[in-house]
């Protein structure tokens, strides 16, 4: 898949839509944003929970629902910082290949976010549907709405 989305942007490997430095602050930023989001959605877990061998063999005793740290903001914390990553990439150098790489990788990743969606409400039931009503799949409520009384 790699190859054919390499060939598919080569004409545009090097056609800037727009071309300054100042891009590369805000480029900065996300790239920070990024790796302190890799990081956190990484604490807590084993390895073999980061490479996914509990979704893969069924009744793994590492199976459990993570609620805490980064993911009480967000779901899928992982497919946030890719596109953090992504977007400094393309605010960065401005380049269309990077910016048409960029949506390709949102919408495979809202396509992947739906499939393990249902893959973890199957294995947690109630309790992950509680999580999903409570907790945005990647973009994290900035401030509480104000409660009414």
């Amino acid at each position: 898949m790699w190859v054919l989305v390499a060939l598919a942007t080569l004409p545009w490997r090097t056609a800037p839509l727009y071309q300054t430095p100042w891009t590369w602050l805000p480029a900065a930023a996300l790239f920070a944003l990024g790796i302190w989001i890799y990081s956190n959605a990484g604490a807590g877990f084993s390895p073999k929970q980061l490479g996914g061998v509990p979704e893969v063999q069924t009744g793994h005793p590492e199976q459990r629902l993570a609620t805490s740290g980064v993911r009480a903001h967000v779901r899928h914390p992982v497919y946030l910082a890719h596109l953090c990553e992504m977007l400094a990439w393309s605010v960065g150098t401005g380049l269309a290949a990077c910016y048409a790489l960029t949506g390709f990788g949102m919408i495979t990743g809202a396509i992947m976010i739906r499939a393990e969606d249902v893959e973890l409400a199957q294995r947690f039931g109630e309790p992950f549907a509680a999580y999903k009503r409570s907790v945005p799949a990647v973009l994290p409520k900035l401030a509480e709405p104000p409660s009414r009384l």
